[in-house]
């Protein structure tokens, strides 16, 4: 079943040393240090004096090794104060890091509210699809978070969008048995039919 939700990546091992994977949130970038630039590393930590002197030798919207600009890393590890300060310097909202994810879907994933919500009011994109055509309320619903599903939908996440598989939010809360998610897709329209 797992593969349905384009989640059926196998389990890693234990971080190398020096990676930042130990306390990151679930769903979160496994990094390695030597692999990122000092902005990079600076929006992984939450550390904005550090993104603020990157600026000064890289692009806002630079990418890493895997493709992940400093912006999907700021948003997976929910450190507002370095989304706030890329958004507000025009840092692209809707780049595609290599899992196919926008920095949107990857807050969604590790359920950053905060860090959502500064991106949906910034007009991020809530119906863009990754690989296997989940969109980031897909990733809501299978999480599950309520809050975060209200919030897309409230910023017209197309509640009825269906993924690779044929499967839509509702369907994919109802197969995960999250019946609070499934009370809320419906209570906002969520067709039982689609």
């Amino acid at each position: 079943m797992k593969k349905i939700f384009c989640f059926g990546r196998k389990k890693k091992k234990d971080p190398p040393p020096g990676s930042t994977a130990s306390a990151r949130p679930a769903g979160a970038y496994e990094l390695r240090q030597k692999d990122l630039s000092k902005l990079h590393r600076g929006a992984a930590a939450g550390d904005l004096a550090q993104v603020r002197r990157g600026l000064k030798k890289h692009d806002i919207d630079e990418r890493d090794k895997a493709q992940q600009t400093p912006l999907h890393l700021a948003c997976a590890n929910g450190h507002v104060d370095v989304v706030t300060f890329l958004v507000e310097n025009k840092c692209k909202l809707n780049l595609f890091d290599g899992d196919n994810r926008s920095p949107l879907m990857k807050a969604v994933r590790c359920q950053q509210e905060k860090c959502v919500v500064i991106l949906l009011e910034h007009i991020a994109d809530p119906n863009l699809a990754d690989t296997g055509g989940n969109t980031a309320l897909h990733l809501a619903a299978l999480v599950p978070n309520t809050f975060l599903a209200g919030m897309l939908i409230e910023y017209n996440a197309r509640i009825n969008a269906q993924n690779k598989d044929g499967c839509t939010p509702l369907t994919l809360a109802i197969s995960e048995h999250h019946e609070k998610m499934v009370e809320l897709l419906l209570k906002k329209g969520a067709s039982v039919h689609a």
